[in-house]
């Protein structure tokens, strides 16, 4: 790393943690009120992991346990986005993102779950770009009484409309009911479909207060509607409840319960036995077109599943049969392609806990059917990891007969000792095939803590760059981007040490600097130089980050005494396409800590840094 120094106060914070954040002053509302308001950079600010940065106002209001409430905002300048906190908690109880069904507009509907002071948060769904909006808090009415369910006929199609004056259920989401009557044993499908609302189906007793027996929420080939198979556990009469997952969007739906077909036969499979099958004549719980196998497996066994067929794309799906009161059958693991070129699939498993598993073997697409085999072998333990030195090179050959990850690609495995908070890198380069690298912990099953793919800047060759959580031993996967790759390649091992120490620069001043494979690395293996500020809360400051030989990313946070980082404010691209700008207004005294990095992992040059004062 290279960069020129200077003396430095500074800094800096925008709140960032969802307790600090509302502990922004909030502005009292009473039910039935309307406000206008703005919201703007300067106002409170948050980092969230899923959305980025976003600004927000918050607003108080005194409710009685059961009050029904809703509040909307509207926003022509950005998307409005609300959610509702108990007094003193971190987490949003309710929330909604475009609920008015008016373009961007949120709309978010509770039931006060005691007495006492809720906050409404007012915010941008993500982004500092704010503007002018409009909030309104009323109390909704008591929901109409449920009317007696309408009767359906088996095997018609229904259509409904989900609207405001819809029952509720007890958790305050709108519904419609239906009866049908059902024998004991059988099998029925119902479908639930809408072009306007996620649905969600459910299945309940008709005797008394509705009890729900089965639910579902995904048609199990993608989209928003719902497919349930449901066995009448006794003969009698039952009730479907058809709605928004949300509980609170409106829209038009159709609604179908039909007798269905018994279900697909469960097929004892033994270890190393082929069996051929034929796709078409049995469904799964979700409609799908499949065939059932079932095994025992024990912890740490490794087994290889083959499906091949002329006829269709194969499919597989791993299940854990747990029982009812544990929560039932669950998906662990699936595969597509990956016996590699063609459509056959090899699903490869290790199995973390004793039990009985199940596999289904269905078409990629909803309508396969024809002939296939399937396969079930135990794979061989994996042999012990070779030692691997810090400073070493090493020539490997990825050959056939090397252990298989569970994305079916041959690899070789290495062993190395290291030191907590220690920067190492490996660079891994062949001219037979698209490297990759992993690192893992050697403890249980191999669990990747890090990757890389092209990082090394040069065609396919990988370079990874990791800090090491802590001392102790650390596994190395060497292997093929791609599965069926094989060939030789070089790998080495290097040990960079600690993380450097900040620098530090001048308000009013510029630090030209250089990014190297020597500098810092951010958690995601980006390179970086570090500043310290010290600043004051009122101060206005402006930072740019420009730079030629790579695009630019600015991260402005805090260092707790252990050293760990958290971001207050942060950009990439708002200078240009590749040069960073953020205008900012201190709002807690403090040291702070400027990150001067690359948007990317492995992206080195010069660059320029200027902190300067904002009117």
């Amino acid at each position: 790393m290279r960069r020129s120094s200077f003396a430095i106060t500074v800094s800096a914070i925008a709140l960032f943690a969802a307790g600090h954040a509302l502990a922004q002053e909030a502005t009292p509302l009473r039910l039935g009120q309307s406000v206008s308001g703005s919201l703007t950079a300067d106002d409170t600010k948050v980092d969230n992991e899923e959305v980025g940065q976003f600004v927000y106002d918050t607003y108080s209001i005194r409710l009685r346990e059961g009050q029904r409430v809703e509040a909307t905002m509207r926003a022509e300048a950005f998307d409005a986005y609300l959610e509702a906190f108990e007094a003193d908690a971190t987490e949003a109880f309710a929330m909604d993102d475009d609920g008015l069904g008016e373009g961007t507009n949120a709309r978010m509907r509770f039931v006060a779950p005691t007495n006492g002071t809720y906050l409404i948060r007012a915010r941008t769904l993500g982004g500092l770009e704010g503007g002018d909006y409009a909030l309104q808090i009323s109390e909704r009415a008591a929901p109409p009484r449920a009317p007696r369910p309408t009767a359906l006929r088996l095997g018609e199609d229904v259509d409904g409309r989900i609207a405001d004056t819809d029952p509720v259920n007890d958790d305050d989401g709108l519904y419609d009911a239906y009866s049908f009557r059902a024998r004991e044993g059988q099998r029925y499908a119902i479908s639930l479909n809408s072009d306007d609302f996620d649905a969600v189906v459910r299945v309940g007793s008709a005797r008394g207060a509705f009890e729900e027996i089965a639910s579902n929420d995904d048609s199990g080939s993608g989209g928003l509607n719902s497919y349930l198979m449901f066995t009448a556990p006794t003969s009698g009469d039952f009730i479907v409840r058809a709605a928004p997952l949300d509980g609170t969007t409106n829209g038009a739906y159709s609604l179908k319960v039909d007798e269905a077909g018994p279900a697909a036969p469960r097929t004892p499979l033994a270890f190393g036995e082929t069996v051929e099958g034929t796709l078409g004549s049995h469904k799964n719980d979700f409609g799908v077109t499949a065939e059932t196998y079932t095994f025992r497996a024990t912890t740490g066994q490794r087994i290889i599943a083959t499906m091949s067929s002329d006829d269709f794309d194969t499919y597989l799906e791993l299940f854990a049969e747990q029982a009812q009161d544990l929560g039932g059958r669950y998906s662990v693991d699936t595969d597509d392609d990956g016996a590699g070129e063609g459509t056959n699939s090899r699903l490869t498993y290790t199995f973390y806990e004793d039990g009985d598993y199940s596999l289904e073997a269905r078409a990629f697409g909803d309508d396969g059917e024809g002939a296939f085999t399937l396969t079930l072998e135990e794979a061989p333990p994996l042999p012990e990891p070779a030692q691997l030195e810090m400073g070493a090179t090493l020539q490997g050959e990825i050959v056939e007969g090397d252990p298989i990850d569970d994305e079916n690609r041959a690899y070789d495995a290495y062993r190395f000792t290291g030191v907590g908070g220690n920067r190492v890198q490996a660079i891994m380069r062949s001219g037979d095939f698209d490297t990759y690298l992993q690192i893992g912990s050697p403890d249980g099953d191999f669990y990747e803590q890090a990757s890389d793919d092209d990082g090394l800047g040069e065609g396919t060759d990988s370079r990874l760059n990791y800090i090491l959580p802590a001392d102790g031993d650390y596994i190395i996967r060497a292997l093929p981007l791609s599965s069926n790759s094989t060939g030789l390649y070089s790998l080495e091992l290097i040990d960079r040490g600690p993380q450097p120490l900040p620098g530090s620069i001048l308000v009013g001043a510029t630090a030209r600097g250089t990014l190297t494979e020597d500098d810092a690395l951010t958690d995601d293996g980006s390179y970086y130089d570090a500043y310290k500020v010290t600043l004051k809360a009122g101060e206005k400051l402006r930072l740019t980050m420009v730079s030629n030989a790579f695009d630019a990313f600015l991260d402005i946070g805090k260092e707790d005494e252990s050293g760990v980082f958290t971001s207050v404010v942060s950009d990439d691209d708002s200078l240009s396409d590749t040069h960073a700008k953020i205008e900012w207004s201190v709002e807690e005294d403090g040291d702070y800590v400027i990150r001067a990095r690359s948007y990317a992992q492995g992206q080195e040059g010069a660059y320029a840094l200027t902190i300067a004062p904002r009117e």
